[in-house]
């Protein structure tokens, strides 16, 4: 309430209210704001320590190891340890203190007991020889459901669970690119050039088309002819984890959004939506990862399209509420309008020179319940849960004060050293992630063994 009690939208005085404006803003203006911002950064990462140069992952102790990544009892582990001197030890940093370890430490630990230990355990996980890595995209509308967030713990939690993963950062924002530490200079060290290239070869086989029939060629831009030079591997960067590489966003990827469809609209052949994952396969990217997390701007644009085409598995965040239950709803009609059109399009052109048509396809389509709050929303959960069936996961992803605390650094859980808490707050943060990917591994898993089925049951009719 305003004073003695009044409303303080009411009474307000023009002439008041013209006195505390500043001057109009320009575009100089903009820049200028954006510099404050950056500067208030700075002094932000000053004051917690946060790297602005290069991340480093933290070591995990014994107690971590042994709970959450290799399933051995605690005195096995440190007798292995001691009956093999040539396998890390770790380090101590008081005398008769617990051991911790790098994570490329665990990697090659888990390994020898992948070699060593019992058959009865899997050291290492799934993944079936041969087939390619699995796509999942976290994405939605609807900004602030937690895609980043979700995206960046899949994938760390994938790591940690022994896979090598690339992100794919598609949001112009970049907040994906800042957790795993990208420095990203410019467009060509984002999506950007691959989709350019994919364009470019459409083009080149469009022109010698053209030719063919005694037309003139279109011409290949500057832009298009530096992509057609670069390959997947000329982007990607490694993180402060181990198994985990990174293809970073930042503000001119934007830019991709108007410039993508102009060369639609130079040659409607091109099959824009297929753009990105044609690059990551041709380039072996499906043969040298696991796993490829697409983390996908607040919208419904042309690199969203491509993350989801992309997908083997698509992940929908979603809040506990009904405007929430509605969003996701307007999503998904929005997403079978988009396909279904293309797909008609598409078809309707097969039909006519008698080729094969177009059909989009998913191994599996989750919506997931994040920042969840059991107090307050449980109610509108199950009924969420009641409308969506199997489509909503049943796990909801808690909100806890260690997940803030995480956001705060632009980090994650997995990330955060539990010293700086207690091992039951951190077992409690961590756990609505490990719940969270254990849903997704069972998806991953299953989608991999129907692959693994097919192949050989192909293999069996051939023969």
């Amino acid at each position: 309430m305003g004073i003695d009690g009044q409303v303080p939208y009411l009474g307000i005085s023009p002439d008041d209210a013209l006195a505390n404006m500043d001057a109009p803003i320009d575009t100089e203006g903009l820049a200028k704001i954006a510099a404050t911002c950056r500067n208030g950064w700075n002094i932000i990462a000053g004051r917690r320590h946060v790297a602005t140069e290069q991340k480093t992952l933290r070591r995990f102790s014994t107690w971590e190891i042994t709970k959450y990544l290799i399933p051995v009892a605690p005195a096995h582990f440190r007798r292995v340890l001691r009956q093999n001197p040539q396998l890390p030890q770790g380090l101590t940093e008081t005398d008769g203190g617990a051991k911790w370890f790098t994570l490329d430490e665990v990697l090659r630990l888990r390994t020898h007991f992948a070699a060593e230990g019992s058959r009865l355990r899997d050291y290492l996980p799934y993944r079936p020889p041969g087939l390619p890595a699995k796509m999942v995209t976290v994405a939605n509308f609807k900004g602030g459901v937690g895609k980043t967030t979700t995206a960046a713990h899949l994938a760390m939690s994938a790591a940690l669970d022994g896979y090598k993963v690339l992100v794919v950062d598609l949001d112009s924002q970049g907040s994906m690119t800042s957790i795993f530490g990208g420095q990203i200079e410019d467009k060509w060290k984002t999506v950007f050039p691959l989709i350019a290239r994919h364009y470019g070869d459409h083009l080149r086989r469009d022109n010698q088309s053209r030719l063919d029939r005694g037309e003139a060629p279109l011409p290949l831009d500057d832009t298009v002819a530096q992509a057609i030079e670069m390959t997947t591997q000329d982007i990607v960067q490694h993180t402060h984890w181990p198994n985990i590489d990174l293809i970073g966003s930042q503000l001119d990827l934007y830019w991709s959004e108007f410039q993508l469809p102009i060369w639609r609209t130079q040659t409607r052949a091109w099959r824009l939506w297929d753009a990105l994952s044609d690059r990551l396969e041709v380039d072996g990217v499906l043969q040298e990862y696991d796993l490829v997390v697409l983390d996908t701007p607040p919208s419904l644009g042309n690199l969203t399209i491509n993350a989801l085409t992309a997908a083997d598995i698509l992940l929908v965040p979603t809040g506990a509420s009904f405007l929430e239950l509605e969003a996701t709803g307007r999503f998904f009609d929005m997403l079978h309008t988009t396909f279904a059109s293309i797909e008609e399009a598409e078809n309707a052109a097969a039909q006519a020179l008698g080729h094969a048509g177009l059909s989009f396809e998913w191994d599996a389509v989750r919506a997931v319940v994040t920042r969840f709050d059991s107090g307050q929303q449980a109610e509108i959960a199950a009924l969420m849960q009641t409308s969506l069936g199997t489509v909503l996961s049943p796990h909801r992803q808690d909100f806890t004060p260690l997940i803030g605390q995480a956001d705060e650094q632009a980090a994650c859980i997995y990330e955060t050293d539990y010293r700086d808490f207690n091992r039951e707050a951190y077992a409690r943060g961590r756990s609505t992630f490990d719940a969270t990917y254990a849903g997704f591994k069972r998806l991953l898993l299953g989608a991999w063994r129907r692959d693994e089925l097919a192949a050989e049951e192909t293999v069996s009719n051939q023969s």
